[in-house]
């Protein structure tokens, strides 16, 4: 009695584990992080003051509050027992891999621990139900702030941070407000899968009742120089612990390594919540590479030190010693160790280019820069996040008659996303996969707040700081 009085507990822990929180094409007119006029990306009217580490000086770490999704605690020095690790994989929906680790330990057939564990695992698997792929909606950022003052300081660029970017004080409350309404950060690739012959099928995410998956993205965390003094993080790096961390350069000079974007802050969440988080999913980067990647300079550009802009060459100039292969070394090992931790890759073109008005010739020869200078740091994708908000077609299947279409499929890309103001847009074919993004930045929390309301309530994540009214695009 006293047994079966034990594993009804546990069974009930489990489920309350599990219920726990348990298109109108909107292109950007205006977009920050690109050339409205189809030429390359170019920075000459961006007149910026660099600032770097000071020569010789220590990585401050980061004192802020510790939020939600806030600073690492130190690594605990006794690992995991397999028993966490397989409660662990339970919390992130993945019974079967969890089941799995236990029945697979030597002392299982004796442990009556292991054998309730399990049991408890089935149980909570057995309440799931499968989600409607069509209402999956897909949510995305561009570099999140850390300090408004420099953002919104007036410059000519305040307004362009304010309609298409997000602070972190708003991230914060609006990733524990998709928590507590039970939503489960999954992949394109849990939507849909890709066939030996390159066709598509349908895929199938399966969640505790009351749970709601939804695709987390980010665009451009290339750290471009134009950004440089106002407010955001510089790049990308591995802490002591070999976690992603942010490097943040002061006003002084000296760099501050902490959590300043999104990467760094959903693996905290994470960490803290991993019921977020469907079998260890985290979000996909949409990355260019004109300027680099994750905030190093690994363009061909700065090696060959030739068609380089005023930015590139100013900070070319303040880095004398700067070694083109140990900076592609290292953005490589923080790609992979994104990678190992959930996190996707995605072009979103190499030049920023806008695939709506771009001829195809275009389109090819900078998916060729793409292949050539991103994909051997961050590894091939299949997934393609158009710039601008831009798509290859309308709201129709995209066909083999249209020559974007034919030549994005031929270089391996199965997956694409546009941007849409709608609550989800999705569409599944035999040939590709079709998602639409909202954008959760000023500009739509501002003019379209009626918007959001399924995801958070704009009045409560508003960030003060931010000046009104948000200029129109």
């Amino acid at each position: 009695m006293k047994r079966l009085v034990f594993v009804l507990a546990f069974v009930g822990i489990f489920v309350l584990i599990g219920m726990s929180g348990c298109g109108i094409l909107f292109p950007f007119a205006e977009d920050l992080f690109g050339q409205d006029d189809g030429r390359e990306p170019e920075a000459g009217n961006m007149n910026m003051e660099f600032t770097s580490r000071a020569e010789g000086e220590e990585a401050k770490e980061d004192t802020e509050a510790k939020e939600p999704g806030g600073e690492n605690t130190p690594a605990s020095a006794q690992p995991e027992t397999v028993r966490q690790q397989a409660d662990r994989l339970a919390a992130m929906y993945d019974y079967d891999k969890a089941i799995e680790l236990l029945q697979s330990q030597s002392e299982y057939a004796e442990s009556a621990e292991l054998q309730e564990a399990v049991a408890g695992y089935e149980a909570v698997k057995a309440t799931c139900v499968e989600y409607p792929l069509e209402q999956i909606t897909h949510v995305f950022y561009h570099t999140l702030i850390k300090d408004t003052a420099l953002a919104f300081d007036g410059d000519y660029k305040t307004a362009d941070y304010n309609q298409v970017m997000t602070t972190i004080d708003e991230f914060h409350k609006i990733t524990q407000s998709m928590y507590e309404k039970g939503y489960v950060m999954v992949s394109v690739h849990d939507m849909a899968t890709v066939n030996e012959d390159g066709t598509m099928s349908r895929g199938s995410i399966w969640l505790p009742p009351g749970k709601i998956p939804f695709v987390l993205s980010q665009d451009d965390v290339s750290y471009y120089h134009y950004m440089d003094g106002d407010g955001m993080a510089s790049r990308l790096i591995l802490d002591e612990n070999g976690e992603v961390k942010n490097e943040y350069v002061e006003a002084d000079g000296s760099v501050s390594v902490g959590n300043y974007d999104m990467v760094p802050l959903i693996d905290e969440f994470v960490k803290e919540h991993p019921d977020f988080s469907y079998r260890g999913r985290k979000g996909i980067l949409a990355m260019t590479g004109y300027n680099g990647v994750l905030g190093y300079r690994t363009d061909a550009a700065y090696q060959t030190r030739e068609n380089l802009d005023e930015y590139q060459q100013a900070w070319l100039d303040a880095h004398p010693d700067f070694d083109y292969a140990a900076e592609v070394a290292a953005a490589t090992e923080v790609a992979n160790a994104m990678k190992a931790n959930g996190w996707e890759f995605a072009s979103h073109t190499w030049g920023h280019r806008n695939a709506e008005t771009d001829p195809v010739e275009t389109l090819q020869a900078d998916n060729e820069k793409w292949e050539a200078t991103v994909a051997p740091v961050l590894g091939a994708t299949d997934v393609i996040i158009f710039a601008f908000g831009a798509d290859i077609g309308d709201w129709q299947e995209y066909t083999w008659e249209n020559p974007k279409f034919a030549y994005y499929k031929e270089r391996g890309y199965n997956y694409y996303c546009n941007v849409d103001s709608s609550q989800y847009w999705v569409q599944i074919t035999g040939s590709s996969f079709r998602q639409g993004r909202r954008n959760l930045d000023g500009y739509r929390m501002y003019y379209n707040p009626d918007m959001l309301t399924d995801l958070f309530n704009v009045a409560d994540v508003w960030d003060e700081a931010r000046p009104t009214p948000v200029e129109p695009m």
